[in-house]
């Protein structure tokens, strides 16, 4: 599918934005070792020798080399992503990119070479902030002694490590391919290589306790992180755990689990600035900021989503999720599997499933500016968050109240029903 003509995306209609929300870019490579049972991101295992493990010996480093094999698209994908970029440029055509984010599956898979040659790419196409933050997410289990550095050398500025836990039994509960040795000599070498970087973590794992979390967050906190992300283990459709359940901590542990989180990283000073996101000063994700601001971002590469924004309409778009068929119809400029606007009815509940996971909440002005609605669309559900005790406001801004925090998803539904 391609992207319809520039001129339907800038005709009249119902909406009127009076300015362009910050654009971001987000690029997916697709590629895991193997699929988390945990895991409904669009991710796809290498198989057979497509992936090389090769474990270091005792006495070397605790690394995990790997060679990404020649059966690992990797030229013929960004080439891919290139086009895809190519065919996307009328629709951001003279804005400024803010952020990228270089997700996944398991980026880390693809060498240093061809994240500089893609970074290389987009500079070329692209008008980037001159401090745009780079983001490359990052598996314990797929690097090698230096190849953070490399990756730092190509371009990027923040790395995103996802450890999930220390506990070797844990971590293979949840399918995960690294240890603990791997995890901490991972994060030991990214605090080297870049001035910034996060830790992701998750809790209420399969047979975890109270105690086993406390180890995990102390290991976690004393390799001073300047972000941590925590996120609560959830079975979600169409994942290998929704077919084959795991004993998960009951609610009110894992709830008690979340007041451990943050109490531990208070006194580390890392402050919760998102529901899931602790940072310390001057190292919150500029990235994920602009996607819970309600801002714009271009989403390329296999199953990534797009939000763009016009004069008149907010844009959604999805491309193709099977990499194989993704790279075809990228490189023939028809990446689309899905190009629509947003309805009007639907935007004040996505602002809002976005803008109340901050602790800082949104300005009011940023609401009618990032949906072009009047704040009549959002008033009854404001005064119902007021009554019940989940949202503060002022003439300015709307925060959830600590309750709100606490049940954010009884929050974001009053403007869901449009109470």
């Amino acid at each position: 599918m391609r992207a319809r003509e520039l001129l339907d995306y800038m005709r009249p209609s119902v909406l009127q934005l009076q300015a362009l929300p910050p654009l971001a870019l987000y690029l997916h490579l697709p590629w895991c070792i193997r699929k988390c049972p945990y895991c409904d991101f669009n991710s796809h295992a290498v198989r057979g020798d497509e992936a090389v493990v090769r474990w270091a010996g005792a006495d070397a480093p605790a690394v995990t080399q790997v060679s990404a094999p020649a059966e690992l698209p990797e030229q013929r994908y960004i080439d891919a992503l290139v086009a895809d970029l190519e065919a996307a440029l009328p629709l951001v055509w003279g804005r400024t990119v803010h952020s990228i984010f270089i997700g996944g599956g398991t980026p880390s898979l693809f060498s240093p070479q061809a994240i500089d040659r893609l970074l290389g790419d987009v500079r070329a196409r692209l008008r980037l902030e001159a401090d745009c933050e780079v983001t490359l997410e990052a598996n314990p289990g797929t690097f090698e002694k230096d190849r953070f550095r490399a990756y730092r050398a190509a371009g990027v500025t923040r790395l995103s490590v996802g450890v999930q836990s220390f506990d070797d039994g844990l971590l293979q509960a949840v399918g995960r391919v690294h240890d603990r040795r791997q995890a901490i000599a991972a994060l030991e070498e990214a605090a080297e290589a870049f001035d910034t970087f996060n830790l992701d973590l998750m809790y209420a794992l399969p047979g975890q306790t109270p105690e086993m979390l406390a180890q995990d967050l102390n290991t976690a906190l004393a390799l001073a992180p300047p972000h941590l992300s925590v996120y609560h283990l959830t079975i979600e459709p169409n994942t290998f755990f929704a077919k084959h359940p795991p004993v998960l901590p009951e609610d009110d542990i894992a709830y008690g689990m979340l007041d451990q989180i943050t109490e531990a990283t208070g006194s580390a000073g890392l402050e919760r600035y998102e529901i899931s996101a602790y940072a310390r000063a001057g190292h919150r994700c500029v990235h994920n900021l602009n996607y819970w601001q309600f801002g714009d971002y271009l989403g390329l590469g296999a199953g990534a989503h797009s939000k763009l924004s016009f004069a008149h309409r907010v844009v959604r778009q999805m491309r193709l999720r099977e990499p194989g068929l993704y790279m075809e119809q990228a490189l023939a400029g028809a990446a689309l599997a899905q190009d629509e606007d947003v309805r009007r009815a639907d935007l004040p509940f996505e602002f809002m499933l976005n803008a109340l996971r901050l602790r800082e909440g949104f300005a009011l002005q940023d609401f009618t500016e990032r949906t072009g609605l009047p704040l009549s669309a959002i008033a009854a559900g404001l005064a119902e968050g007021e009554r019940r005790g989940l949202l503060v406001r002022d003439a300015a801004r709307v925060r959830p109240s600590e309750k709100g925090f606490d049940f954010l998803s009884d929050l974001q539904e009053i403007f869901l029903s449009g109470a």
